[in-house]
Order: C-alpha cells, then structure tokens, then sequence
C-alpha cells in the first residue's frame, strides 16, 4: 500500500498598507502556481474562526498542535509596524471546502 506524503506549507496572514484589509495567503514554495489567497473585507484583525473558515476554504488545515505566531515588521524605525501572522497548515483530505 502506497503512503499518500502530506504536505506542510506556511499560511501567512498580514494587512495591506494600501488598503488597511487583512489577507489570508498560503505560501507554496518550489511552484510556479499562483499561492491560494483569500482577502478579508474588513480592516479588523479576523477572527480565529474566520481564519480557519478562509483556510478550509482554501485547501489547507493547521498541523497537529499548530498556532498562529504573532511578529511586528518594520521597514523603519520612523514607520509604524505591520503585524503578521503565520501558521503551518497541511492540505486537508478531500481538498478545499
């Protein structure tokens, strides 16, 4: 019987400069393929559950005893900081949602 390899991506979750919304991404290193992405329309940090909802709906599902971990980016000391959000996910059996 032949092992299906699960495979383990990063699932970034930031805020646009431009526009102030959150988007969802899934980066998917080593393809050409456009990364799976969904946008929030709201400038609020989403929900725990609204992350996840956006996640299944893409494909992915956190691994086993996955978090989000929470950093601050700064291109200057002078400029306000972006959060940024990440999480390692797995492709969920069965595909996207």
């Amino acid at each position: 019987m032949r092992t299906q390899t699960v495979r383990v991506h990063t699932a970034v979750l930031s805020v646009s400069p431009n526009t102030g919304t959150w988007r969802l991404f899934v980066a998917v290193l080593g393809t050409t393929d456009v990364w799976p992405e969904h946008v929030f329309g709201a400038a609020e940090v989403p929900t725990l559950t609204a992350r996840m909802a956006a996640l299944a709906r893409l494909g992915d599902e956190p691994v086993a005893n996955g978090t989000w971990e929470w950093e601050e980016d700064s291109s200057s000391p002078d400029q306000p900081v972006e959060l940024l959000a990440s999480l390692k996910v797995r492709e969920r059996t069965g595909g996207a949602a």
